[in-house]
């Protein structure tokens, strides 16, 4: 008898922090490890990533992880992962080259994990399960569907995918090596749903080389273009429509410049190297005024907005802008970023200048639409259909797309995070499991999870400030050495509060005494007071609640008590 187990740490019912598992005889694959991004409700996180706390009691039965493409939704997690287990990764080239460059900017070392680079069309043999690669169409190059062939049947992972054929060479999908894969029978297809609602195939981008060839043939001076720094093909598509009219090149972003330089050296990217502009800083002599040349301002997210501001502003050391300039955003909003993406409109108008804002309707969104998935069941032919990477609503909308096809509600899985579904020699069992799944939000760096204590405060700090109490006394004699030092920020001008920062002395003063009549000074009590005190005065006189911080210094100790 044999058994293949499917579930997923994330990925189902949100869109991002991709990461699905199989098991096939005891043994662990793990599809993709990324990351989703914040809404703004999420204070200072950086990042939401899968909890892998499950994988990580189960290290030794991992085979590795299987990435099939270098965008931050499917590879973001890496880090943490390798960190937590050091497995071996099997990748494209181009994405392994991207993993190397995401680790070092985490400050990870690449030489320390087990990183294989895999062509197309290679058969990479486990016990009991194969494994091979084969192109998709995506906005990234070396974008990869995952076939993992079993003795039941061949399982396919078809993530962040189209059949467009109107792309560049290294972005078509190899129809060939899926007719391949068909013969030896699919099982399941893991597709990805996040285009699932719309009708029809996955518009072409014809109207946006179009758009971007008008806008650069009519621009009289210099041209700024923003654009996410992902976004490969794109970026190819305005180099190649600006170089097509004699204009020079010049990148502006950090994490662009270095994506671009991988695909430089991949071949992905073509820049003549004296069409190549690096640009100096903006002093008295120097404005970087050049008409000449095509400044691609790139970045993730809100990047390519902030950036926009502070050259709108004056801030930038590269670029002012002036309203002589086309700006041309090729950026539309995505989630969390509607506000930054306002602003900067409204900053830019301020200026005179009026930008040209790309319709995301025109740009092509590279996921698979209701046809497009209807054509990938017609090549595989799976026996079970299992609607994977996107939110629910999308899910759902997959599954009844499915069911038109011609799926029955037996052959059309749809299950949550942690929900584990298993093939019994070929066929799904009506028993599902689950296994410990959740998140883990990241500030700043992967060695750090925000808890929903440090958010609750956040929140608060953003809402109602802070205030902090500063006092020293000589705890050996039972002295107040000075009255409290009251700091607040975004609470109260401390001018016009002159009675309420009096209230905050005495109950100091009582709370200090009440402790310096104990045998002991219970140190923890003892902040605890001044804060509870504090808080349930000030929430009394002005219906707020800041964040009280004490800090109080014991002068013959040296010792700080504080709580923050």
């Amino acid at each position: 008898m044999s058994q293949i187990k499917f579930f997923a740490l994330g990925g189902l019912g949100e869109n991002g922090k991709n990461l699905y598992c199989l098991e096939i005889e005891k043994r662990l694959v793990i599809l993709d490890a990324g990351l989703k991004h914040p809404s703004g409700d999420l204070l200072g996180v950086d990042a939401i990533v899968p909890d892998i706390t499950y994988l990580e009691s189960r290290a030794k039965d991992i085979v590795g992880v299987f990435l099939s493409h270098a965008h931050d939704k499917n590879m973001g997690a890496m880090p943490l992962l390798l960190s937590q287990i050091n497995v071996p990764v099997y990748a494209t080239p181009f994405t392994i080259a991207v993993l190397k460059d995401l680790l070092l900017e985490n400050k990870f070392d690449p030489d320390r994990f087990s990183l294989h680079p895999v062509k197309y069309n290679q058969r990479l043999d486990f016990p009991h399960f194969d494994v091979e690669f084969f192109p998709t169409t995506h906005s990234i190059p070396e974008s990869a569907g995952i076939a993992i062939g079993t003795d039941d049947g061949v399982i396919v992972y078809a993530t962040d995918f189209t059949f467009d054929q109107n792309v560049g060479m290294y972005y078509k999908t190899n129809f060939h090596q899926l007719s391949m894969i068909q013969e030896r029978g699919v099982l399941a297809l893991l597709a990805e749903s996040s285009g699932a609602s719309t009708i029809g195939h996955s518009t072409t981008d014809f109207k946006l080389t179009r758009l971007i060839r008008q806008t650069f043939e009519k621009a009289p001076h210099r041209i700024i273009v923003a654009m996410y720094s992902t976004e490969l093909s794109n970026i190819q598509k305005v180099i190649n429509e600006g170089l097509r009219i004699g204009k020079k090149i010049s990148i502006i972003g950090r994490k662009a410049q270095r994506m671009v330089d991988i695909g430089e050296a991949q071949g992905y990217i073509q820049i003549p190297e004296d069409k190549l502009v690096n640009l100096k800083f903006i002093d008295e002599t120097n404005k970087n005024e050049l008409d000449d040349t095509i400044f691609l301002v790139t970045g993730e997210r809100h990047e390519p907005f902030f950036m926009l501001q502070r050259m709108a502003k004056g801030y930038d050391r590269l670029i002012k802008l002036i309203e002589t300039d086309t700006v041309f955003l090729l950026c539309p909003p995505i989630i969390g970023t509607e506000k930054i993406a306002a602003k900067t409109y409204d900053t830019i108008y301020r200026l005179g200048v009026k930008p040209i804002k790309v319709d995301k309707k025109i740009i092509s969104p590279f996921h698979a639409a209701s046809e497009d998935l209807k054509m990938m069941y017609g090549l595989l032919s799976p026996k079970y259909i299992i609607p994977v990477s996107g939110d629910y609503r999308y899910q759902l909308a997959h599954e009844l797309i499915a069911k038109e096809y011609g799926y029955d509600d037996e052959h059309v899985i749809s299950i949550d995070n942690g929900e584990v579904i298993t093939f019994t020699d070929g066929f799904l069992e009506l028993r599902h499991d689950t296994v410990m799944n959740g998140n883990v939000m990241v500030d700043g760096n992967f060695e750090s999870d925000v808890n929903d204590v440090v958010l609750k405060e956040r929140e608060l700090l953003s809402q109602d400030g802070f205030l902090m109490i500063i006092a020293n006394i000589d705890a050996r004699e039972r002295i107040m050495l000075n009255k409290p030092e009251i700091v607040s920020r975004g609470f109260m001008y401390m001018k016009d509060n002159e009675e309420v920062i009096k209230q905050i002395e005495t109950i100091y003063e009582a709370v200090t005494q009440k402790q310096f009549d104990q045998r002991y000074i219970d140190w923890k009590v003892y902040k605890e007071s001044i804060r509870y005190e504090t808080q349930k005065y000030l929430f009394k006189e002005t219906k707020r609640k800041p964040i009280v911080i004490p800090v109080i210094i014991d002068t013959q100790s040296d010792k700080v008590c504080k709580v923050l």
